[in-house]
């Protein structure tokens, strides 16, 4: 896996299909991550990608970790004093949440606006660790169904090291009416 990300990449997931074929049924052309639920202005400060201007935030947890979508398949993330714990190193919650936003942006596009995605479960692997610079995690969406998908992820440093290898399994049901 390439570890460094090409320049120019969207600045936008807006319209964003890269679907993957679905032998199992035909269902409506999949989602993209919606680019107006981002907030780019906060990213703007976080963002020391070079020419990329990535996507920011989906949400609070996304916002404080610092996550940024370069595609749905790929974030970054820049390590801050905040996410170093106790013993001076890097915080293994900030890769697994790397990993676990990656993952769904992934699924996510490849669902239906009548599906809703959810974690099963994720198997992470801690290679190396790191205390500064930039990170990059890309997922991989290997088998998508009806009910399940299963993915897998690397976060790697700027510099190329590999941290981390991950394996997931989502869960894909229909949204639920919210009449009462």
């Amino acid at each position: 896996m390439n570890a460094a990300l090409p320049e120019g990449r969207l600045a936008s997931l807006s319209g964003v299909d890269q679907r993957a074929p679905d032998p199992d049924r035909s269902r409506p052309a999949p989602r993209a991550l919606a680019g107006s639920k981002a907030t780019g202005a906060s990213n703007a400060a976080q963002d020391g990608a070079g020419g990329a201007n990535p996507v920011g935030a989906l949400d609070g947890v996304s916002s404080f970790m610092g996550i940024r979508w370069a595609d749905p398949q790929t974030v970054r993330l820049r390590i801050r004093p905040e996410l170093i714990n106790a013993g001076g190193l890097l915080s293994g919650v900030v890769t697994y949440a790397m990993v676990d936003y990656c993952m769904g942006s992934t699924l996510w596009v490849q669902t239906s606006e009548e599906e809703r995605i959810a974690t099963i479960s994720i198997s992470i692997n801690y290679i190396q660790t790191a205390t500064e610079g930039e990170l990059i995690c890309h997922s991989v969406l290997d088998r998508r169904n009806r009910s399940n998908a299963v993915m897998r992820s690397e976060v790697h440093h700027e510099d190329g090291h590999l941290l981390v290898t991950a394996i997931g399994s989502y869960a894909i049901f229909r949204a639920r009416s919210r009449g009462r």
